[in-house]
């Protein structure tokens, strides 16, 4: 074995750096791949030293080829100079990716790779030259401020095999040639463009302004709904190109198993949703809901519910049925529910496979030993597969104590952890297998293999997962099972709170939120609670997008999102949440008002309001000593009623005891012959009393878990007027006969939800948003 400074010395032998050199050791996988290729490359060299030039391929290569058994017919190109260049090394790899079957046709490959093309000083002067010409206003207007990577990308266009600093040099000199030498208005960096004051740049604009940023994954930005983003934006891969896709192992039962899986599937798109049953989905698992379920609905695909249930000890009944609740909520059916306890037998038997394969082994470390990275090798690594076969054996007929034994793989992950555990003892019956098993599977080893056995087709994970790509491929492989295409995305967070079970079992134990539906809470089912339309959730997750990047975002932003929706679908209502009475006089009779249901869109139909003299208007739509500015009711100034076409004046206030104001006298005259009152404002006349609750931030900053904002930890950092009761609130009577999660825009107020709480005798009301976002929440 390779001590880390021999690999340091031959590392830098190819031209890396002291510095690239030790990071690159620092990953295993890679430093093993990198001394092999260096190796073989030495080989077909004849011994002899690889040049600076050859060793950034040979890094290259080392990072991005999948068919090792290939190593040597590319090396030999390499070694040779045939394959030269970077372009040519991507265009080698295409080639291999998509054609996995051997031998190689060497005449395609080198026609594909460019190999034995010339591109002489001549080809590389005419072709600057035609783009010099394309861009010389240009150029003489920015002169050197113009964008050369611009002029670098065309020519490149043109001379796909040329030489990039063969084609910089001419640039170079080419515009020096035009332009002349660099002045000191050339030196200087170019100011700014100010926007003009009141001016602000539009979405697009701004989109087009900021600098383009390379991708890791199939798609940026958002779109408007689901389908749109996952069905034109997304770029995944098609059902039987798994080999075309990048670190994909392409071994030689591959093609055979690929068709094997075209033939069962039947070439349609499968994906799965796999949540373990130990908690409450959040807004988190609706971006994966909708990235899993909703790329195979727009590709006419199915998507399975599994659930991960390897851990006996912490699921619970209530999360199965819980978790399927939320995903039909949210509009989704799925294909089938699975369990990854169905498939228990099948997982033992590939274990057992592996143990024969000399690739899985049993170890008797302490889980403290054998946890974190650096850990020691096991000295039970070696061990003869007769001997590991039977542990296995016994561990499975629960012969050895829990904590005594374990299952480990013969491989190490991306990130550095040798040989994760495969199968571990629990003494803890299962809730569907009962006291069947006494050893568990581990995520580790259960996720591909049952990706595997339900032909998955596209496996879409948070970006955590990246890191475990390259066991998901090697364990399915080892096993000459059907290998399925892991796709990442960033994972989506939200500011103002937690979502860890743990966390929000803290919050109700300690009574600061009822239970997990609690409005405040970002859970689904608070979310429900709260009013929250699905589309208004699939929406939100369709304009964030799909990016490797980790995202957080302000609640405010999902906000958004309900206002858009409920704008176009939640029938008006007008509510006094803090009422005064007014009385009309002389009196007057009673009439029926027809009044939009929405007002900007007939077709909703119309509703019936009564209109008396004893009407309840805000407390805040009327002041006695109002200040500048103040454009409601006041005892100089009059006030125009919605709907009504009524202009309302004060004749007198009555006030109680304490000096509180409890009604209005007021006269009223038609908006046609009044004169034109500064603002018109909502009323209620024969109104029903109803329950109203006002959620506001649970927490103060936007990191409560960050000890840097909230050093006292995240419940000292509860905001502890989050909830405001008015348990009388006034409502006109069209609510009535409203059922649970029935939504309204109470008009000036907000848009509201009828609370599971909700009684006969007692409507129940929760905000869901205001009208327009709310800055000053907290």
């Amino acid at each position: 074995m390779s001590s880390s400074a021999d690999l340091v010395n031959l590392f830098t032998s190819i031209g890396l750096s002291e510095q690239k050199a030790k990071e690159t050791i620092k990953n295993q996988a890679l430093a093993n791949s990198l001394k092999e290729v260096i190796n073989e490359a030495k080989k077909q060299n004849g011994g002899s030293s690889i040049d600076k030039a050859c060793g950034a391929l040979l890094y290259h290569t080392a990072t991005r080829l999948n068919h090792q058994k290939r190593l040597g017919f590319l090396l030999g190109y390499i070694v040779s100079k045939g394959i030269s260049s970077e372009p040519q090394l991507t265009a080698a790899l295409d080639f291999f990716k998509s054609h996995p079957s051997d031998p190689v046709d060497a005449k395609a490959f080198e026609l594909a790779c460019g190999i034995g093309v010339v591109i002489t000083p001549e080809q590389i002067e005419d072709a600057v030259e035609s783009v010099i010409k394309k861009h010389t206003a240009e150029l003489m207007e920015k002169r050197y401020h113009y964008s050369m990577g611009i002029l670098m990308g065309e020519a490149r266009q043109l001379l796909k095999w040329a030489d990039g600093k063969a084609i910089k040099n001419e640039v170079d000199m080419q515009v020096l040639d035009l332009l002349g030498p660099k002045t000191d208005a050339d030196r200087e960096k170019p100011a700014k463009t100010k926007e003009p004051k009141g001016k602000s740049k539009t979405k697009e604009e701004q989109r087009k302004s900021e600098p383009e940023k390379e991708l890791a994954s199939p798609a940026e930005g958002g779109a408007e709904t689901i389908n749109q983003l996952m069905g034109e934006a997304v770029k995944f891969h098609k059902p039987g190109d798994n080999y075309k896709t990048d670190g994909y192992i392409v071994t030689p039962k591959v093609m055979e198993l690929l068709k094997e899986h075209l033939e069962l599937t039947g070439g349609g798109v499968r994906t799965r949703f796999p949540p373990e049953p130990n908690g409450i989905l959040h807004i988190g698992h609706a971006k994966a809901i909708n990235f899993n379920f909703g790329y195979a609905r727009a590709h006419g695909g199915i998507t399975f519910l599994r659930y991960d249930d390897t851990n006996p000890e912490k699921e619970e009944e209530k999360f199965f049925t819980a978790i399927l609740d939320m995903v039909r909520w949210l509009g989704y059916e799925p294909y089938k529910v699975t369990h990854a306890s169905d498939y228990f037998q099948n997982l033992y038997d590939l274990a057992v496979d592996l143990i024969r394969r000399d690739l899985a082994y049993i170890c008797h470390m302490k889980p403290e030993e054998i946890k974190g990275y650096n850990n020691p090798d096991s000295p039970w690594r070696d061990r003869p597969i007769e001997e590991s076969l039977k542990l296995f054996d016994d561990m499975r007929r629960g012969k050895i104590a829990e904590g005594e034994a374990v299952l480990r793989m013969k491989h190490t992950l991306a990130e550095g952890k040798k040989d994760p555990v495969a199968y571990r003892i629990k003494f803890t019956p299962h809730h569907r297998s009962k006291d069947k098993w006494c050893i568990y599977p581990t995520y580790d080893y259960t996720h591909c293999l049952c990706d595997s056995l339900e032909h998955i087709t596209h496996s879409l994970c948070t970006k955590e997962f990246q890191s475990r790509r390259q066991s998901y491929y090697w364990l399915c492989n080892a096993l000459d099972q059907y290998c399925p295409v892991q796709w990442e995305y960033g994972r989506l967070n939200m500011n103002y709170t937690v979502v860890s079970k743990r966390k929000i079992g803290k919050l109700i134990e300690h009574g600061i939120v009822r239970n997990w539906d609690d409005p405040r809470l970002f859970t689904l089912t608070a979310l429900r609670r709260r009013g929250f339309p699905p589309e208004a959730i699939n929406n939100f997750c369709a304009k964030i997008g799909v990016t490797m990047s980790r995202v957080t975002f302000d609640p405010s932003f999902l906000d958004s999102c309900v206002r858009d929706f409920l704008n176009n679908t939640a029938p008006r209502v007008m509510a006094v949440l803090e009422p005064i009475k007014v009385t009309i006089v002389p009196d007057r009779k009673r009439e029926m008002l027809s009044i939009p249901i929405i007002p900007h869109d007939s077709s909703k139909g119309i509703r019936q309001v009564a209109f008396t003299s004893a009407i309840y208007i805000e407390q805040s739509d009327f002041s006695e000593n109002p200040e500048k500015g103040y454009r409601r009711l006041t005892p100089t100034q009059s006030v125009g009623l919605k709907y009504a076409a009524q202009v309302l004046t004060l004749k007198s206030i009555v006030k109680d005891e304490s000096g509180r104001v409890t009604e209005l006298k007021v006269t009223a005259e038609s908006v046609d012959t009044a004169s034109k009152p500064k603002a018109f404002i909502h009323w209620v006349a024969e109104p029903m009393e109803v329950e109203v609750r006002i959620y506001g931030r649970l927490f103060k900053h936007k990191n409560p878990e960050d000890p840097a904002e909230v050093p006292g930890g995240f419940l000292t950092d509860c905001n502890q007027d989050s909830l405001t009761v008015i348990p009388k609130a006034l409502v006109d009577q069209s609510v009535k006969g409203a059922k649970v999660y029935d939504k309204f825009q109470f008009e000036r107020n907000g848009y509201f939800s009828v609370d599971p709480d909700s009684t006969p005798n007692n409507i129940v009301f929760n905000r869901t948003v205001a009208l327009k976002e709310d800055t000053g929440k907290n």
